[in-house]
């Protein structure tokens, strides 16, 4: 039977109540201390870096791993191509899909506050792209067309999406003859 934070104030991983002194708060659900670590790699995570899948808690690295995109230009670092599927650290199943992660505390699209532009879910303060007015996810705030990352020295805008300069002047710049 899977949690829910609504109906269940027990910590997801081990069944049981969690107090106030030793609670840590992702996703809607309130865990132990020490029962907030990642399902995949069991490594401790802070608010800084926890993400969450139904009822289950992750550091960003194992979600991207487990529930990001995957293929050509998703690797670990420039010019890398990454085919980890996390199978080593317990990854059994892996979705193929595009669609920005759900990484951060809180990142239904349930919370209170603004929408990401992107994804449409709430934006923390914590998750929030630095130098722009409108709020973005950091995860969000990636070209349309290449999915480079921006920032606001890189970013270009056009009908509410976000662009690098590069793909911008590609896609919307002068063209023809001079």
């Amino acid at each position: 039977m899977p949690f829910k934070p609504a109906d269940n104030p027990k910590c997801p991983k081990c069944g049981k109540s969690v107090y106030a002194a030793e609670e840590r708060l992702a996703g809607g659900f309130k865990w132990h201390k020490m029962c907030f670590k990642c399902d995949m790699c069991n490594k401790m995570v802070d608010s800084t870096n926890a993400a969450t899948h139904e009822a289950h808690l992750y550091c960003k690295q194992c979600h991207g791993k487990k529930f990001g995109p995957k293929g050509y230009g998703f690797g670990g670092g420039a010019g890398a191509l990454s085919m980890d599927t996390g199978e080593r650290l317990g990854n059994k199943e892996c979705e193929m899909s595009n669609k920005p992660s759900m990484a951060g505390v809180g990142g239904g699209s349930s919370g209170i506050g603004p929408k990401c532009p992107r994804c449409g879910n709430a934006v923390y303060d914590a998750e929030r792209a630095i130098g722009i007015n409108t709020p973005w996810h950091k995860s969000c705030f990636k070209c349309k067309n290449c999915g480079k990352a921006v920032d606001s020295s890189t970013a270009a805008f056009h009908d509410e999406e976000v662009y690098d300069k590069n793909c911008y002047h590609k896609l919307f710049g002068p063209h023809g003859k001079i």
